[in-house]
């Protein structure tokens, strides 16, 4: 569901870069308070693995659609949502920038669509109540379902809104609505059971991990963040061969009513935006540039294994810098 900039104005696309950088800013704030030094490869390596997972596009049956985990409810469920909405807006920068998957202007969009729903609203209101009694596998798997796809829906109707407030006349927002909501309803319902499967093995594998779980015993940290770093660099590097080649959910939608799965957009901010996203896109579309179709498994496969790379790093480093901060601030008394 990466919104690129051809489907935003200016204005809608700043402000809401402005909000997304506000609940960053919030997020560091919190974490400050309870970040340590055991959490940040966990950060990084949960970042890491939910780049490669998005890279998954999976059919939806009978639709000539497909979807993939946006993943915010796994990072909430692991690492709490303020280190899982940083986590987000990190992937989201890295596929952005290096990949040209999502637009520069949109980033801000994206970042609130994919990250604030599953880590502020669905988490602590839904996922958290179904095991505030017992975690259990039934628990998780109803509070994973429920979680993702109320969190989906509602990402799917903020970029209604987003196009709607950005004066995208040709998506009647009616029927643009009547599109999204069906589809990502079904693309939710995947993927809170991936969700779901995922955190079922983190509850035997690592159970101390789940937020806000008590019970000890389990895999030792280590061997838990060695196991998620070759799932990550399988899932990036050979998995993501098999990805579906129909567009997602978003570019469904707009085929639906436009006729084709991208918008063109006039203007000198988005000649610009799309200019700087060429020159520092290594990697666009997860291929060589100027790739040809022989290339294309090899690209996607290095693509995988880099971006993964390049997420764990910043995702990590976003981690120490709050951890220094934090004991700086604690030393002098602050």
């Amino acid at each position: 569901m990466h919104m690129a900039d051809a489907l935003l104005s200016p204005t809608v696309g700043i402000a809401m870069t402005a909000v997304s950088a506000g609940l960053i800013g919030y997020s560091v704030k919190k974490l400050k308070q309870d970040t340590d030094d055991t959490s940040i490869p966990l950060m990084g390596v949960m970042g890491a693995f939910i780049f490669a997972a998005q890279m998954i596009n999976f059919t939806i049956p009978a639709t000539g659609s497909s979807g993939h985990i946006g993943g915010g409810l796994l990072l909430a469920a692991v690492l709490g949502p303020y280190a899982a909405f940083l986590a987000i807006a990190s992937v989201l920068v890295v596929q952005a920038l290096f990949f040209a998957d999502g637009g520069i202007l949109a980033w801000g969009c994206n970042v609130f669509n994919m990250g604030f729903y599953p880590c502020f609203l669905a988490y602590p209101l839904i996922y958290k109540f179904f095991l505030r009694q017992e975690v259990s596998r039934r628990n998780i798997f109803w509070g994973s379902l429920l979680g993702v796809i109320i969190a989906l829906q509602f990402g799917a109707f903020s970029v209604v809104l987003e196009t709607l407030l950005s004066g995208r006349t040709e998506l009647s927002f009616a029927a643009f609505l009547l599109l999204m909501q069906p589809i990502h309803l079904a693309i939710g319902a995947v993927e809170g059971i991936v969700t779901a499967s995922v955190l079922s093995f983190i509850q035997q594998a690592s159970p101390e991990l789940l937020a806000g779980e008590l019970q000890q015993g389990g895999w030792p940290l280590r061997k838990f963040l060695l196991s998620m770093l070759f799932l990550t660099l399988f899932t990036g590097g050979i998995l993501s061969l098999y990805a579906s080649e129909y567009p997602d959910g978003l570019e469904w939608s707009l085929q639906g009513l436009t006729g084709s799965t991208e918008l063109a957009a006039e203007g000198q901010i988005y000649e610009q935006t799309a200019a700087f996203q060429e020159k520092t896109a290594i990697l666009p579309d997860y291929n060589f540039k100027n790739g040809d179709e022989a290339q294309s498994g090899v690209g996607t496969s290095v693509s995988g294994i880099f971006g993964g790379t390049i997420t764990l790093l910043l995702v990590g480093l976003i981690g120490k810098l709050i951890a220094v901060y934090k004991k700086k601030t604690v030393k002098h008394g602050v």
